[in-house]
């Protein structure tokens, strides 16, 4: 199926590695040109030159931290120069620390939501105006499942990506007739370095036999999902035949989630 995505102009955050990677290698490779956003610039630029070769799209390296107000208008600024317009935009970064929620004081809190939040708002706040010119455009923001069902130990990020549902929700409705959709996509557990920070033993990507064993026991399809996973959901969404797809959350997770809604 071609997701007629050739000539459209991309941002996508976190994409030296994981998930923001594999986003920004598959709409490149459907044609897309891409602005890829990290905070480390040379495992950045590796990523992007490498996509470049491998699907002979352009991509640019912006890195910044989106963390920052400031930042976060550069990349905008950034993008605009390199590319012209904004047609995709995918919210996606790491997230804030784990622990009990009465144990963050207020600076944990401003941080989480400078990440988790305010990122989204900005980033959305300075794409908008490039995507109400043209007439469309694609947000789509990368989450957790954790937002819509959530665990002990993650507030922070419970918290603040619930606010960037409800964020997102409201922003669809101003948008749509402008031909603009906003989505969001709570992913389970996905085989990523996290995923041993999060689930395993703390160290990037090391998760030891039983501990897969317990997580695989909770996932109806008896696997961790891949990158690319989310990634074909992201460039489906980014593309005209999700035209009439819009404020809708959804969850990549095997099965996991078990309510009705």
């Amino acid at each position: 199926m071609d997701l007629n995505l050739k000539g459209k102009f991309a941002l996508v955050g976190g994409a030296s590695q994981g998930i923001g990677y594999a986003i920004a290698h598959l709409l490149a490779a459907e044609g897309a040109t891409v602005a890829m956003v990290a905070r480390k610039e040379e495992p950045l630029k590796e990523a992007s030159q490498r996509i470049e070769y491998e699907t002979g799209s352009r991509t640019f390296a912006i890195a910044a931290d989106i963390r920052k107000a400031t930042d976060c208008e550069m990349i905008i600024d950034s993008a605009l120069q390199l590319m012209g317009r904004i047609d995709v935009l995918v919210n996606n970064d790491g997230a804030p620390p784990l622990g009990e929620i009465e144990t963050f004081d207020d600076v944990a809190w401003s941080r989480a939501v400078e990440q988790n939040l305010m990122s989204v708002v900005r980033l959305c706040r300075g794409s908008l105006p490039s995507m109400r010119q043209n007439q469309w455009g694609r947000i789509i923001n990368i989450t957790a499942l954790s937002a819509i069902q959530p665990i002990a130990r993650f507030g922070l990020s419970v918290a603040t990506w619930a606010g960037v549902i409800g964020f997102a929700k409201t922003l669809s409705l101003e948008t749509a007739a402008a031909g603009i959709t906003v989505n969001t996509i709570c992913p389970g557990r996905i085989e990523t370095s996290r995923l041993g920070t999060v689930f395993g033993d703390g160290k990037p990507g090391n998760v030891q036999a039983d501990q897969m064993a317990q997580m695989l026991a909770q996932i109806p399809m008896k696997r961790v999902g891949q990158p690319n996973e989310i990634a074909g959901l992201v460039a489906f969404l980014s593309s005209p035949w999700a035209a009439y797809i819009t404020g809708h959350v959804h969850h990549v997770d095997g099965g996991r989630l078990s309510h009705l809604i």
